[in-house]
């Protein structure tokens, strides 16, 4: 089966991606991204997939996912539960972390992991323990505390004691291929253009199905109705936003892609069980408490 393509959305003022979900969650599938993922598994235990890896996870698991190296981690759970956080998740670019090399040479011992994460490298519980409190804070963290947090997190995982690999040595991703498939363009169409106005008409002409065909097909991929997805998308990107006091919920709310606050905030609370300000109150109130303790 080949794996989908997953979106990773990295605002143009931040240099990373720093983020958590629950269980199920839309990305919890057969499926790749350009990007690095250090992921981490605060909840619940299951099966792990790398590559061609296969193995047993549970709370505390730590891994470091190459660029386009298929993943996914299934968890053991009844039937109809629903987890409120199973992971967290820091994510970047291949070129971010190879200009941060280039200008600061003390972080090159990042090397040898970054060329051993194309077949994903698990750590040791004590380095897990260790970056996942750092990535904790990260979540609440802005301006330089991210980027003192993320070299923080680089140092641990870089110097960890013991790097196993996942994925056998001679597997080898194939991006071009999974890219070829024809959801796959269609999730790249929308990744660079979910903020715009999106016709499924067009997007199914793009994949060469019908409409009824495609609404079947992409909600077969994400789980999802296109509709629902992108509006997933959106609210993921205004939960970025609203860390933050220099924009308005109405100003969000068109940034994003909404047309109007009703609707904005209707969404909102069906993805997220609270309303845009009582979100951003949760993060003030969090942030302020990272910073007294």
């Amino acid at each position: 089966m080949e794996p989908d393509l997953e979106l990773v959305g990295v605002r143009d003022d931040q240099s990373f991606k720093i983020w958590s979900h629950g269980y199920p969650f839309r990305t919890v599938r057969w499926h790749f991204h350009p990007e690095y993922e250090l992921h981490l598994v605060t909840a619940t235990e299951g099966d792990r997939y790398v590559g061609d890896h296969i193995g047993h996870f549970r709370a505390g698991d730590l891994v470091l996912v190459g660029p386009n190296l298929p993943h996914n981690w299934i968890s053991e759970i009844p039937a109809g539960e629903t987890v409120v956080e199973r992971c967290l998740i820091l994510q970047f670019t291949g070129e971010f972390i190879n200009s941060c090399m280039m200008i600061f040479p003390e972080l090159r011992f990042m090397q040898p992991l970054l060329d051993e994460a194309v077949r994903g490298v698990r750590f040791e519980s004590s380095s897990a323990e260790r970056a996942g409190n750092l990535m904790r804070e990260l979540l609440e963290a802005q301006d330089a505390r991210r980027i003192a947090l993320f070299i923080s997190i680089l140092d641990v995982i870089g110097h960890a004691e013991q790097q196993t690999p996942l994925a056998s040595i001679g597997f080898q991703p194939q991006p071009s291929a999974y890219l070829s498939t024809s959801m796959n363009l269609v999730l790249q169409h929308i990744g660079r253009n979910f903020t715009l106005d999106l016709n499924e008409t067009e997007l199914a002409r793009l994949s060469r199905q019908s409409v009824s065909t495609f609404a079947r097909s992409f909600r077969k991929h994400t789980g999802m109705t296109f509709v629902q997805y992108v509006n997933a998308l959106r609210i993921e990107l205004a939960c970025q936003y609203l860390g933050q006091n220099d924009l308005t919920i109405m100003a969000i709310c068109h940034e994003v892609g909404f047309n109007n606050v009703s609707n904005f905030n209707r969404q909102f609370l069906a993805f997220k069980g609270m309303s845009p300000s009582k979100f951003r109150s949760m993060r003030r109130d969090s942030s302020r408490f990272a910073s007294a303790a």
